[in-house]
């Protein structure tokens, strides 16, 4: 019985004893205050750190590549403060690359060590250097690249409109440029067929009685009535635009109440815009239509030679050169395909020059119907 007591005495002495040891706290799991601690709280083989900009600002969405010794890569981008972090890196040598648009790239090279929760020095991105390209054109290149566009321009699909400009800042022309536009005005066969309708008209009417009739005087009304289209472009159109260094084309305004327009296009019978960008007297197409009449006197026949009608009909010209620019400013152009695309609305309000293109040249053909042949 005794020996039986001792016995369990000493098994809760032993209880006792193992209690005491599993109540004691293990010295590997105490907290070490040496422990290296990150600003990222990193753990394990860990990489972090911040992109900011030149002036310290954490730069959001920069894309941060890692590639460790194995060439194996990881991607992420920095968050609204510019951080970023990987949570496992490969133990050795690392390379970071850091894009960010509008930045220079940066490269950053570090070597991680197992178990070790890696901060890398703040990284800063430098401006990305802009280089621009400047392309310097003649401005007679692009007047002539414009005036390729106006060759295209044809009311009703057929009738040319060469002397009228959709492009409110267009360029000046220079004197061959004047040249060309006149010489292509005359030689069309559209020029040729207003020509032919006008002298049917005069021969119907037995305007300029002197040329008789039939084929002969329907030949040599044709020839007066072409002479006096080509001369007009030739010197209204070519030459005197060229000594006075005007543009002798019509500028499209299109912006504007109606009123402001019809007043635009009508007094551009008279005025235009010289090639200094300056708004000046139409000498280039007044003096060009009495030029054209006073030459005139040599092919008509002798009783219709009179000073007056030379006068006359400039002004009848200068009319239908008006009449003409309403029709440009509020009909021509719906009728008119293939225009270049240029809003007038986006431009400056435009410039004016006599017209001569070919819609504009029947309506001052015209004036040589009314002429007082007789």
């Amino acid at each position: 019985m005794v020996k039986v007591l001792f016995f369990v005495v000493l098994l809760g002495a032993n209880a006792v004893n193992l209690k005491a040891q599993d109540s004691s706290v293990h010295p590997d799991s105490a907290p070490n205050p040496a422990a290296p601690q990150s600003g990222l709280a990193l753990t394990g083989t860990a990489v972090g750190g911040r992109v900011q900009d030149p002036t310290g600002v954490g730069l959001s969405e920069a894309a941060i590549k890692l590639v460790d010794q194995r060439g194996a890569a990881q991607q992420t981008v920095t968050d609204s403060n510019g951080r970023f972090s990987f949570s496992h890196a490969e133990p050795g040598p690392i390379h970071l690359t850091i894009t960010a648009a509008g930045f220079a790239q940066q490269e950053v090279s570090a070597i991680v060590l197992a178990g070790q929760a890696l901060e890398v020095p703040q990284i800063t991105m430098a401006l990305a250097t802009v280089n621009t390209e400047v392309r310097v054109v003649p401005p007679q290149v692009v007047a002539e690249a414009q005036i390729k566009e106006e060759e295209q321009q044809k009311a009703l699909g057929f009738i040319p409109n060469y002397y009228v400009s959709y492009i409110p800042d267009a360029m000046p022309l220079n004197p061959r440029q004047k040249f060309e536009l006149a010489w292509k005005t005359m030689v069309d066969p559209v020029t040729f067929g207003i020509t032919g309708v006008i002298a049917g008209v005069q021969q119907a009417r037995n305007d300029f009685s002197g040329y008789g009739q039939g084929a002969d005087g329907y030949g040599k009304r044709f020839g007066a009535a072409y002479a006096d289209q080509a001369i007009s472009t030739m010197i209204g159109g070519a030459i005197l635009p060229s000594l006075f260094k005007q543009d002798p084309r019509y500028f499209y305004k299109g912006t504007g109440s109606k009123k402001s327009r019809l007043m635009y296009a009508l007094a551009n019978s008279v005025i235009c815009k010289g090639d200094n960008g300056h708004w000046q007297a139409n000498y280039s197409g007044i003096l060009g239509g009495l030029a054209a009449g006073g030459i005139s006197t040599a092919y008509y026949p002798a009783k219709d030679r009179d000073a007056g009608l030379v006068f006359q009909n400039a002004l009848i010209g200068i009319g239908a050169t008006a009449a003409a620019n309403v029709l440009q400013e509020f009909v021509i152009r719906k009728l008119t395909p293939n225009l270049p695309s240029h809003d007038p609305a986006s431009g400056s309000t435009g410039s004016s020059a006599k017209s001569h293109s070919l819609v504009g040249r029947a309506f001052s053909t015209i004036g040589s119907i009314v002429r007082e042949g007789d």
